[in-house]
């Protein structure tokens, strides 16, 4: 399939049009935001080349050491990139998905040791019963086009209904692996006695972590990192401070960005920016709650979250991408969002590209190559690369 190359303009979206930052209270907050104004987004020039495209509700892309791509599609298909075509016949192996509405295959990442262990990772949703699923997570070997040894090493107590529950993995600098898992509705996710809601810290054989906050509490499960989290679908390290940040969804408005900490409870269903679905509003602080460093109020639905770190666009360097499935206020389209901090990790400004696709950003990722990717989560949902526009 040939390249596709297309210029993009850039449109620069203030961080004041639709952030109440001056109104947060610093109490809530490990990190209070906006104190600095005054640094301004660049705009940066960039154009696109779409590498693959007839891809169904893309939702992750991990790169193997050999430069190959692994893409998963939402119904349950693992795919492979190799030389920027799209195989094409689906790996071989993936358990069996509950695809329904937002639920099915989700996050894939290789182990750190990869080379020499072939282990990949996968999140998806998994049918257990009568009108019963669970978020799990499973491991096996990549051999060629084929994933052998496949198990089932986490799987998170069940709810009812086909609703969606994003789930992210990243490793850490210890080794660990880092998972998150949603509970949008009910109280799962201030219950240490639920996997739901939370983020976890595993080894990398599912179990749990040694270390953990919660390891020997009554009635607490030891896999459990952090708790309050409605609906993670970013998780990054950020390579300057070595915390681990994720984004979540908030209900109507309210999504957010944190900074993860161990033991601490980031509020979800007690503490919110956004509004019930109802239209009561949730109160936005409360004692022992941690609050966001960046939220958006009205939502953009983010997605995929990563740190840049590479040098083909040197005035991104340490920014935030996130890729945005819904519009907010002032960019009318989902979109790719160019998060600005200054020294101190307070937000200072916003950049909005890729609008004119009009398509929801599902994954962002910096490549090997230095360069930037993201996945549009359409029925014919495409793999883009991001350039410097010459």
């Amino acid at each position: 399939m040939p390249l596709k190359r297309s210029v993009v303009p850039i449109i620069l979206v203030s961080l004041g049009a639709f952030v109440g930052i001056a109104t947060l209270p610093t109490g809530a907050h490990g990190q209070p935001q906006g104190k600095d104004k005054k640094q301004k987004a660049k705009q940066v020039g960039v154009k696109t080349v779409t590498i693959a495209t007839g891809l169904w509700h893309p939702w992750s892309l991990a790169w193997l050491p050999n430069g190959d791509m692994l893409v998963t599609e939402r119904n349950g298909k693992l795919r492979m990139v190799r030389d920027n075509k799209l195989d094409a016949d689906p790996v071989g192996g993936v358990p069996a998905v509950h695809s329904v509405r937002l639920s099915g295959l989700m996050e894939v990442l290789p182990h750190p040791k990869f080379a020499q262990n072939q282990l990949v990772y996968l999140t998806y949703t998994k049918d257990v019963g009568p009108d019963q699923v669970a978020t799990t997570l499973a491991r096996g070997r990549l051999q060629g086009h084929q994933l052998v040894d496949v198990k089932d090493i986490v799987i998170c107590d069940s709810w009812a209904g086909d609703g969606g529950s994003g789930s992210r993995l990243a490793f850490g600098t210890d080794g660990m692996l880092y998972m998150t898992t949603g509970a949008s509705n009910g109280n799962a996710a201030q219950e240490l006695s639920s996997l739901r809601g939370k983020i976890l810290r595993l080894k990398d054989d599912g179990t749990p972590a040694p270390g953990n906050p919660f390891a020997g509490k009554a009635g607490a499960k030891a896999e459990i990192y952090s708790l309050g989290h409605r609906n993670s679908l970013g998780l990054a390290f950020n390579p300057v401070t070595g915390d681990l940040w994720n984004n979540e969804n908030g209900p109507y408005g309210g999504d957010e960005i944190n900074i993860i900490k161990p033991g601490n409870n980031y509020g979800w269903p007690k503490v919110s920016y956004g509004r019930d679905y109802s239209g009561p509003q949730i109160v936005n602080f409360a004692p022992g709650m941690v609050g966001p460093i960046v939220f958006w109020a009205p939502s953009i639905a983010p997605s995929g979250m990563a740190f840049y770190t590479g040098d083909r666009f040197p005035g991104w360097k340490n920014n935030v991408l996130v890729g945005a499935m819904l519009g907010g206020a002032a960019q009318g389209y989902p979109h790719l969002e160019r998060l600005v901090f200054n020294e101190n990790w307070d937000e200072t400004s916003r950049q909005s590209l890729l609008l004119e696709l009009k398509q929801r950003i599902r994954d962002v990722r910096q490549g090997p190559d230095g360069l930037v990717y993201v996945l549009t989560d359409e029925e014919n949902g495409a793999l883009i690369r991001l350039e410097p526009a010459e």
